[in-house]
């Protein structure tokens, strides 16, 4: 056994363990740093499969900026965690059934007899001039253009929703009306009143006492 097979799995053991972990620690806190976890080791593997680009996407874009904000909304929310623990074991077969469904679903979709692997086949190996940006992009932008244009519409919409849904007005939300802050005149806003001047007056009854 090669210094790669095993990293690869010694990789893989944390990935697994920490993905079981995001879904059966208590602490939400917990859950958000688990999966930061499994997105590190994914990263790692990814890496050792010559895919750099996609390994510092995943680190920047999900580490660095997804799972961060994660995390402070998670602190923020002051989440009570009594409710969660509620109902666990009850819903435990209906989970384990859609767990087992999906691997499933997954072994038949991403098994070799799906994509005629008789063999597990040596990995290739590029020289330092390969750049595997340079490949994605190519493969992305000619071989799976329309799926890449599909996929960038749905996302638009979903944006597009996420938006609309939060612009609903509420009843007992204030909102601010920029264009009558702008019409605003000094006589709808301040109002002289006269008033009696008793400073005089309390001299008067102070010199008295």
């Amino acid at each position: 056994m090669n210094i790669e097979l095993l990293l690869f799995y010694a990789f893989s053991a944390i990935l697994i363990m920490a993905a079981c972990a995001v879904i059966t620690v208590r602490n939400p806190v917990h859950a958000v740093l688990f999966l930061v976890l499994t997105f590190f080791t994914s990263a790692a593997i990814w890496l050792m499969l010559e895919a750099e680009f996609l390994a510092i996407v995943l680190v920047l874009v999900y580490v660095g900026a997804v799972m961060v904000l994660f995390l402070f909304v998670v602190m923020m929310l002051d989440i009570n965690i009594e409710p969660l623990r509620e109902g666990f074991i009850r819903y435990l077969p209906v989970g384990i059934l859609v767990a087992v469904i999906m691997l499933v679903e997954m072994a038949l979709v991403v098994g070799p007899r799906i994509f005629g692997l008789q063999q597990v086949a040596a990995p290739v190996r590029h020289d330092a001039a390969y750049s595997n940006t340079e490949a994605l992009g190519e493969v992305l932008y000619t071989v799976y253009a329309y799926p890449f244009e599909i996929a960038a519409t749905i996302l638009l919409i979903a944006i597009v929703a996420a938006i609309t849904l939060t612009m609903r007005r509420r009843p007992d939300s204030k909102y601010q009306n920029p264009s009558a802050q702008v019409r605003v005149r000094r006589q709808d806003r301040v109002r002289f009143a006269n008033m009696e001047n008793t400073s005089s007056t309390d001299n008067s009854n102070n010199t008295a006492e």
